[in-house]
């Protein structure tokens, strides 16, 4: 390494592809610049002793409504403030995920997210996680979750969403069932945009003319994915759960905060992916990442969050009074409970949050730290909060302190 580092960070366990690595990274201008197994460059211009921590990418969240009292797609401000704050939980990327705003009735305000996004991506880094583009959950969706949309399908108004969107839709969540569905996903398919399925009752049949059609991925796997109905008794349905399970062509995530799903239903998902085909989501929204307690919402109805209990619709005249209302998660505990459940190498473990979703995204940040890539990693403490964190190589101006990691 013949020109001198901006920065090297020393006594590290570095996360590569293969395994956890004792070495030295070094970064300079903004990328890195060097992952060294050996000794430690002679001249740095500064020098962060790791003490043995490990280092990690930027972890990568594909499917996450808000953070905090943040809700992203409730304004641009709210978008921007929340990318800061959800950096200080060691989330370098995320694709913010739309929900209650994906009617013809929104779309000025999608373009001013849209903008807003624009605008961020031209401002020095190191102000917040980076914003990938837009995870568009729905309008298209058979089974509605907490305040969701349902809307026939409509390929104009599609069109309109994603000029709305300026180009920014990566992903797409739809539900496989609901009629004309296979037209609208080879529109997305033929615009680049990553199809996923959710909120479905789907049969066998039409969860495979989805994925034939060009959907590849599950969101919130078994999440809003109840069997279809009983037809004879003592005969257990088949539908999209099986489907998917069976087909190597769709990967699938998981909110793994132990409610929302049961480790053994994601054991069941390895069995049949294999871990290279799954990814972890926080699908965090207000209340994520706060001490527990009630929170207000845009919605119309509070919420209880607390790391026991996820969040939870707080509202006695709510027809879904006690429902869950999203997770409380951030990524990084996520992370820890699936090694913690399946004792896998933190290597492995971590690829669940940023090689992983950025490959079933198909997002240009490779997830990995690799030589000439921007240099977005995490220094994390033993608990899994982070120690540091790099955007671009520099470090996050955070808007305050994280809260808890729950």
């Amino acid at each position: 390494m013949s020109e001198r580092a901006d920065l090297v960070i020393h006594n590290a366990r570095i996360v590569l592809g293969h395994g956890l690595v004792p070495g030295n990274l070094a970064i300079s201008k903004g990328r890195i610049q060097a992952i060294l197994c050996g000794g430690m460059p002679e001249c740095a211009v500064e020098a962060i002793d790791a003490q043995g921590r490990q280092v990690t990418p930027g972890l990568v969240d594909i499917h996450t409504h808000g953070i905090g009292n943040f809700l992203f797609e409730s304004s641009p401000q709210d978008l921007l403030a929340g990318a800061a704050l959800l950096a200080t939980f060691g989330t370098t990327t995320f694709l913010p995920t739309l929900y209650t705003t994906l009617t013809g009735d929104h779309l000025d305000h999608l373009n001013l997210l849209a903008e807003a996004v624009d605008q961020s991506a031209g401002v020095e880094r190191g102000r917040g996680a980076r914003i990938a583009g837009f995870h568009l959950e729905g309008p298209f969706l058979a089974l509605s979750g907490a305040a969701g949309r349902q809307l026939p399908v409509d390929l104009p108004l599609l069109r309109e969403m994603l000029s709305a969107c300026r180009g920014l839709t990566r992903v797409v969540s739809t539900s496989p069932e609901v009629p004309g569905i296979t037209a609208a996903i080879e529109l997305l398919r033929a615009e680049g945009v990553v199809v996923f399925l959710t909120h479905t009752q789907a049969s066998c049949a039409q969860t495979e003319r989805a994925i034939d059609a060009g959907a590849t991925h599950a969101t919130h796997f078994y999440d809003v994915f109840p069997a279809p109905p009983e037809t004879e008794p003592g005969v257990r349905p088949a539908g999209a759960v099986e489907s998917i399970l069976a087909d190597r062509r769709c990967s699938v995530d998981f909110i793994a905060d132990g409610i929302h799903v049961d480790p053994a239903a994601i054991r069941l998902a390895a069995a049949c992916k294999e871990w290279d085909q799954i990814a972890l989501i926080s699908d965090s929204n207000i209340g994520a990442g706060l001490p527990a307690g009630r929170y207000d919402t845009p919605w119309g109805f509070p919420v209880r969050v607390s790391p026991e209990d996820a969040a939870r619709i707080d509202d006695p005249r709510h027809p879904e009074y006690g429902g869950l209302a999203g997770s409380s998660l951030v990524l990084s505990r996520a992370v820890a409970n699936i090694q913690k459940w399946f004792h896998l190498p933190w290597s492995q473990a971590w690829n669940l949050a940023t090689v992983n979703p950025a490959r079933i995204a198909n997002l240009s940040c490779p997830g990995r730290l690799e030589v000439g890539q921007p240099a977005d990693l995490v220094i994390w403490n033993d608990d899994l909060t982070p120690h540091l964190i790099f955007i671009d190589g520099r470090r996050i101006e955070a808007p305050g302190q994280p809260l808890v990691p729950a």
